[in-house]
């Protein structure tokens, strides 16, 4: 049997706040071999990503410590050790591949700067060598016409391209193990599949161990030789990958496994009324160059798009980054400029000003993809959810602005006694269910749902599509269900269009769409959604 390359005993992470200690990983062992992949499994904060950092020795001591426990790394306790012995291990024999690469990487420097960083300070390589090593390590990682983007900046690249820099400067030292942490969390279902499918290639041509952080399953399924399950900081449950998804004995992993958001749509009636409909429908933004700041052409986010929508259904809005889906649901919502006709309950409101769009505003409601982005944090629940009713009603008393705030919260599966906390008291879920109590209390017509559920762990994601479902049998709702995330879409949406390049390619009933896609690029959404292939080589691209 091969000796462990990484072997993790007893080890617990605590961390001191003012004044207080709090246990984040508690007693928990585990082991990686050479060429091996291992998945740690379990939702937010469950202790996973604080066991990686433990690892690389990256919390920020001394406020993290740690109460017990070794991370043996080729026989070297990393635990404590020094920081001259950690810049060895550091970048050269372990790297780490974080979940969002825009944050990760420095928006001041170009590529070619940002991976050659890694070389020199590394490998001692200087001038042209560097330039031949970057433009390797793009080519080998899949970025297109790799010379034309050493001179990029981070946000001139793509979600996917832009991982791809991350895992070239990951593995730009070839090292034994790379962790990598939620490294497909942020991005389309075809991007996703397109960088686990490069990971699992340059393991087997560099043979590197794998440790795989992630609270997405079929990614773990797809990927990993070994599954360790954590929740609330411990271990619960180990083993080979095919034996915990096919006899899960612990019942938080059969709780995991179990959470995938399943059902379908309510189906209301096909001919019901008509709540919200647009006719060619356009979002263009202009190109402007040189110093007259000349028009030379135009980003067509939206370009002539038509669709209705219809009481008690929902309308799914799929495709990959950048395929134009929010600005469509900002235009529909009147929030962006736009050309052709919008009509509300057959009234149409393309050309109305904003004072005359405010009434409106009480049946047409949003929530947002990111709960803590889109909730104030320095105002209560109570205000937060109250907002709206103060704008739209204000002739009702403080008191009975609270009561219906209260039946807001209730409604969602909130406690009302809770309305006068804030947001950084309540976990994501809780906070999405927040920012659906505050779209709701103004009891709307249509609501335009912005990838809602994509910030938050799988189980959470069920819970969440659960309320939706029955708040829009209670009340005949009418949805816009934006989304890349086909399960959720799968589980809520009526009928979906499909949009690439600010054009709807297909649509059709959820049933058609999913069970007979027609177009590539729908057989290649659903092929990387339900089975983690790679999308058709030239079907879709970053």
């Amino acid at each position: 049997m091969r000796a462990p390359l990484v072997d993790v005993k007893d080890l617990s992470v605590g961390f001191r706040t003012d004044g207080q200690e709090t246990i984040a990983v508690d007693r928990i062992s585990f082991d990686i071999k050479p060429g091996e992949t291992v998945a740690l499994v379990g939702e937010s904060g469950s202790g996973k990503s604080v066991s990686a950092l433990s690892i690389m020795q990256l919390l920020s001591y001394p406020q993290a410590f740690h109460p017990s426990g070794e991370v043996l790394f080729e026989g070297q306790n990393l635990v404590g050790a020094d920081e001259k012995t950690m810049r060895r291990i550091r970048g050269n024999k372990i790297t780490m591949v974080f979940q969002e690469p825009l944050t990760s990487l420095n928006p001041l420097h170009t590529i070619e700067q940002q991976v050659g960083e890694v070389l020199i300070e590394h490998k001692g390589l200087r001038g042209q060598a560097v330039k031949a090593r970057v433009l390797d390590l793009l080519t080998r990682v899949g970025i297109p016409n790799a010379e034309e983007r050493l001179g990029a900046y981070p946000h001139q690249l793509s979600g996917g391209q832009r991982q791809r820099v991350i895992i070239a400067m990951a593995l730009a030292n070839e090292p034994d193990l790379l962790i990598a942490d939620e490294p497909t969390t942020a991005l389309d279902v075809t991007v996703q599949a397109q960088i686990l499918e490069l990971l699992a290639d340059l393991k087997r041509e560099m043979g590197m161990a794998l440790l795989l952080i992630t609270h997405d399953l079929g990614v773990v399924r797809k990927m990993a030789d070994r599954v360790y399950v954590m929740t609330k900081g411990k271990v619960v449950e180990h083993g080979p990958t095919e034996e915990i998804f096919s006899a899960p004995k612990h019942a938080y992993t059969q709780h995991l496994l179990a959470s995938e958001p399943r059902g379908r749509s309510l189906g209301a009636p096909k001919d019901g009324p008509v709540v919200m409909e647009a006719d060619d429908l356009k979002v263009w933004f202009p190109i402007k160059r040189g110093f007259l700041r000349r028009t030379v052409g135009h980003v067509k986010a939206v370009d002539g798009i038509s669709l209705k929508l219809r009481q008690g259904r929902t309308l799914g809005v799929v495709g990959e980054s950048g395929s134009g889906k929010t600005t469509l649901g900002l235009a529909m919502m009147r929030l962006l400029s736009s050309e052709g006709d919008i009509r509300f309950d057959g009234r149409k409101i393309q050309d109305l000003q904003s004072k005359e769009m405010r009434p409106l505003r009480r049946d047409m409601q949003i929530v947002f993809q990111d709960p803590f982005g889109s909730l104030s944090p320095r105002m209560s629940i109570s205000q937060i959810v109250g907002e709206g009713l103060q704008i739209q009603q204000p002739e009702l008393s403080a008191e009975e602005r609270r009561h219906r705030v209260s039946e807001a919260l209730k409604e969602v599966g909130l406690d009302p006694e809770m309305q006068d906390r804030y947001p950084h008291e309540f976990s994501g879920g809780q906070r999405q269910r927040i920012a659906i109590a505050r779209a709701m209390a103004l009891k709307p017509r249509f609501v335009m749902l912005d990838e809602p559920t994509s910030a938050l762990d799988m189980s959470v994601q069920a819970q969440i599509v659960d309320l939706l479902r029955e708040l829009q049998r209670r009340y005949s709702l009418a949805y816009l269900f934006i989304s890349h995330d086909l399960k959720v879409v799968r589980a809520l949406a009526d009928d979906i269009i499909v949009m690439k390049n600010g054009k709807v390619v297909e649509a059709g009933t959820a049933e058609e769409i999913f069970d007979r896609p027609r177009t590539d690029y729908t057989k290649a959404l659903m092929a990387a959604a339900f089975d983690l292939e790679a999308a058709p080589e030239g079907v879709v691209s970053e």
